[in-house]
């Protein structure tokens, strides 16, 4: 008799335990279909809270648009800057961060020749490139875009890339995006995109503002310190002038760079171009947890705009 008692005293044990199990599980389920449910909603909601921005960004650039060249106002506010300034709105309980990048203030690889090469090449060796790597990208560059297949000194045509284990032809035609540039001769992930602190030269590249120049008064200090004869000095100095509305100081950068480096001037503007890279990032708690796309806007009129560029989720530069 006292068999059968610890027999079923073992069963229920058993029983007991199996039953634990199973409520345990149960709970570790719902939990975390409840941690995923309200994670999928905060990433929805820093979706919609980044579009928001973009909408923003557009507005903005529409109305600086329609009134280009004046010292223009809306609601007592100035209109935003085109040169990555950053500017934070709240929407809700959410908030969103933008910046808006003027295309001309970077360097069109679609516009760039064999005598602007030498910014794209300053500016690989600046954000870290060997001399040898900034040589190669930059004649590789300029032959895939060209239309024949005659190879440049430090370029490749054809012949090189259909030698490669995965061939391909160079294009021989304008680029459509910068992510094309991973198939030019030199070029690498790391460098088009960066990695970890050192910023990637797709920040600094544009195929959209049709310009063989550098909008100065967009443009990033970066790009600044790529033309030559301009000094770390000139560079802050242009900057400090946008950010204050001293655009005389910009003009008169503008001039001494002319005069002292007069083969560069062709490569110098102030004037602002109709295409618009805007990287929004849509949040609640905080900005690392948050959501970000960026675009590329094409203004046809004060009414009217097109997408040339769209990539959610994007990785944007802090």
């Amino acid at each position: 008799m006292s068999g059968k008692k610890g027999v079923a005293l073992l069963i229920t044990l058993w029983l007991t335990v199996i039953l634990t199990i199973l409520v345990l599980s149960f709970s570790f389920m719902v939990k975390t279909e409840a941690h995923s449910m309200a994670s999928y909603k905060t990433g929805v909601e820093n979706k919609f809270l980044a579009e928001a921005g973009i909408q923003r960004a557009i507005m903005e650039i529409s109305y600086r648009n329609l009134y280009r060249n004046q010292n223009v106002r809306m609601e007592g506010y100035e209109a935003f800057q085109t040169d990555g300034t950053s500017y934070i709105g709240r929407l809700g309980d959410g908030f969103y961060k933008i910046r808006i990048f003027d295309e001309s203030g970077k360097l069109d690889i679609n516009a760039m020749t064999d005598a602007s090469g030498i910014l794209l090449n300053n500016l690989l060796v600046r954000l870290g490139a060997a001399k040898e790597t900034a040589d190669t990208i930059v004649d590789s560059i300029l032959d895939w875009k060209d239309q024949d297949e005659f190879r440049r000194l430090h370029g490749a045509e054809s012949d090189y890339y259909l030698s490669l284990p995965v061939p391909y032809k160079a294009k021989n035609a304008k680029f459509d995006t910068l992510e094309e540039l991973l198939h030019v001769k030199g070029m690498s992930p790391e460098i088009l995109y960066g990695k970890g602190s050192r910023k990637g030269l797709v920040h600094f590249l544009t195929v959209h503002s049709g310009k063989n120049a550098v909008n100065i008064n967009v443009a990033s200090k970066e790009v600044l310190s790529a033309i030559d004869g301009m000094t770390e000095d000139m560079a802050d100095s242009v900057i400090r002038g946008r950010q204050s509305g001293a655009t005389e100081e910009i003009r008169a950068t503008s001039a001494l760079l002319v005069k002292s480096h007069p083969l560069v001037a062709q490569f110098v503007s102030v004037g602002e171009s109709n295409a618009y890279t805007i990287d929004a990032l849509g949040y609640t708690d905080n900005e690392k947890s948050g959501f970000a796309i960026r675009t590329t806007v094409v203004i046809v009129d004060h009414l009217n705009y097109r997408y040339a560029y769209y990539r959610s989720p994007a990785h944007i530069a802090p």
